[in-house]
């Protein structure tokens, strides 16, 4: 998923979401607060940080964060994604200002 920004829109990738009939999502871009990815790097920071053992290496925390992903609850994923389209209405109805996500 990208923030509709063309910046990060490859056309290799177009090609092929075009050839398996995937249409991208009306979002608005460089909204990069709608991105549900953005808010599991936020949930994998906050649970590296809490960790008790920091990390001291790439492959130490490139484990780490393996480690975390894997305990990331799937109805989190679930209600980031469902939640994309009232995010964007939001963000869309607010125009520019403060959206609550």
């Amino acid at each position: 998923m990208d923030d509709n920004a063309r910046s990060q829109r490859a056309l290799l990738v177009d090609e092929f979401l075009e050839s398996e009939d995937i249409r991208r999502m009306d979002w608005p871009a460089r909204s990069p607060e709608l991105n549900p990815i953005n808010h599991v790097w936020d949930a994998l920071g906050r649970a590296i940080a809490t960790r008790n053992t920091p990390t001291r290496t790439i492959q130490e925390m490139k484990t780490a964060l393996m480690n975390e992903w894997e305990k990331l609850p799937q109805e989190m994923i679930n209600c980031l994604i469902s939640s994309m389209k009232s995010r964007c209405e939001t963000c869309i109805s607010v125009r520019v200002d403060h959206t609550p996500y």
